[in-house]
């Protein structure tokens, strides 16, 4: 098997409407049907598809700002090396015009000057998190200088739900739809 094959075939013709409806949908709003949607969602129960996209969903409901939350999954992403998620992240940043050079300096956080303070802390925090599954009590004091009780939680949801994302990716050997290509195509 090819290393960068996933371990699962996708499945280009879905049985069931929900699931075509699904695929339709997918393929209109990001310009492909996703490898993690042919080869994980086509498998489950559609309900199981329909918790993924509910988190999502929920992103909209948090009050940390949008380049926070893309910055926290990023690093979650990055840390836990899913391709196919720094690749989604990257192309979510892309769409919404963020900032892309903080993006790519997201490995240097802690020097790089474009990072507030508030920042550094929060990605520290999510660093530990992420890397140790623990979080050292300076650390989190410090979070609660920059952060509101509410935007804590908000960050380990982020943190939480990116290693769903990340884990059923990396399970299946799911890499890089390329939607960062598929993105600067159509900002241009």
């Amino acid at each position: 098997m090819n290393s960068t094959q996933p371990f699962l075939q996708p499945i280009e013709n879905p049985k069931g409407l929900m699931m075509k409806i699904v695929y339709y949908l997918t393929r209109r709003r990001l310009g492909k049907v996703i490898t993690p949607v042919k080869i994980f969602s086509a498998r489950l129960p559609v309900a199981f598809g329909m918790f993924g996209g509910k988190i999502y969903q929920l992103d909209k409901k948090l009050k940390l700002p949008k380049e926070l939350q893309l910055l926290i999954r990023q690093q979650v992403a990055r840390i836990n090396v899913c391709e196919f998620c720094i690749d989604t992240g990257r192309s979510v940043a892309i769409k919404e015009a963020m900032n892309e050079a903080k993006f790519d300096a997201l490995a240097e956080y802690k020097t790089d000057p474009q990072y507030s303070e508030a920042e550094r802390t929060a990605l520290d925090y999510v660093t530990e998190l992420t890397k140790d599954k623990r979080v050292n009590p300076e650390v989190f004091s410090k979070m609660t200088t920059y952060y509101s009780e509410r935007e804590i939680c908000e960050i380990i949801y982020l943190t939480a739900s990116e290693h769903l994302s990340n884990i059923t990716n990396i399970g299946l050997n799911i890499h890089s739809d390329m939607l960062c290509d598929i993105s600067k195509r159509k900002a241009s």
